[in-house]
């Protein structure tokens, strides 16, 4: 008998061409979907390779990039500011050269340093809440200031870079005119920006500065600002805090901003910031220094 209907498979010698030219067009099809992969894959791989040895060529070059010059009177990679908010004159650091630490104060003042980035927040605080009393320490001789600007928060001003150039306007400020930066580093906390917006323009910033009173070298430092001509020292200066190590001090390096150091003794501060408890502190180390220059001190040798 034979078998008919829907489950005969029997194809007939036309039938059987067909089939067979279809199954070998399947068959080079596969083929070319599988170079197409391998292809796919290999310039996948080839294109992470690149990104890696630009990332890596990227790294060496900045870890290998030279020191950039660096504004006059700031040879620390900060400006001290003494008595009458008069700084302390030094010369730029040089390419090939480390900073220097700041010259020691007399045994009987104060030595406050602070590491800040002029779009941190907490930096605003801490000035708005102790300008006023550092102010009338540096009036009175009891105290320095020694300012470093550097710049962590540039991804946080809608690419405008603006903590770069606002310490880059300090330092032409630094250069050009340093007894005027006690009053532009208060005129910028004073005009900060929030995180996340774009912050002061160029011009915004030469407007400020002439209005805290650069006098004659406004024009000098019209173009620093506009040239951004301390970028490079920025960038270095900040690598440098972050990395250390920080001379004279408690701590290997910055962790943060703000970072303020007293007599070298890294200000643990509590949120928010009280001008009373930064007094109390400056105090303690006030104490400690008449200690030690008791302790110091030979005994009186008994007459005859």
């Amino acid at each position: 008998m034979t078998s008919t209907g829907s489950g005969d498979d029997r194809l007939n010698p036309s039938q059987r061409d067909i089939a067979r030219e279809k199954a070998t067009q399947l068959r080079l099809q596969q083929k070319k979907n599988d170079r197409r992969n391998r292809w796919l894959l290999q310039g996948g791989l080839a294109l992470v390779a690149v990104a890696i040895i630009v990332t890596v060529t990227l790294i060496i070059v900045n870890s290998a990039r030279p020191a950039a010059p660096g504004p006059r009177n700031m040879l620390s990679d900060g400006i001290k500011i003494g008595q009458n908010f008069e700084a302390v004159t030094t010369a730029g650091l040089k390419e090939d050269q480390s900073p220097q630490p700041a010259s020691e104060n007399p045994a009987d003042v104060i030595d406050i340093r602070v590491y800040v980035d002029y779009l941190c927040p907490y930096c605003g605080d801490f000035e708005a809440e102790n300008n006023k009393q550092i102010a009338a320490w540096l009036a009175e001789g009891a105290a320095t200031l020694e300012i470093h600007p550097i710049s962590l928060l540039d991804s946080q001003s809608a690419a405008t870079q603006y903590s770069t150039r606002a310490a880059n306007a300090a330092a032409c400020v630094a250069n050009y005119s340093p007894n005027s930066f006690f009053a532009v580093n208060a005129a910028l906390f004073d005009k900060q920006p929030k995180e996340g917006e774009p912050g002061l323009t160029d011009e915004q910033l030469i407007d400020l500065v002439k209005a805290a009173g650069v006098g004659n070298n406004a024009a000098k430092i019209n173009t620093c600002i506009e040239d951004v001509q301390f970028e490079s020292w920025v960038k270095d200066a900040t690598a440098r805090a972050l990395n250390g190590p920080i001379p004279n001090s408690d701590i290997e390096s910055v962790k943060g901003t703000p970072t303020i150091l007293v007599n070298g003794v890294k200000y643990e501060y509590s949120f928010p910031f009280d001008a009373q408890e930064f007094a109390q502190v400056v105090s303690q180390q006030v104490g400690s220094m008449f200690n030690k220059m008791t302790s110091e001190t030979p005994a009186p040798v008994p007459a005859g």
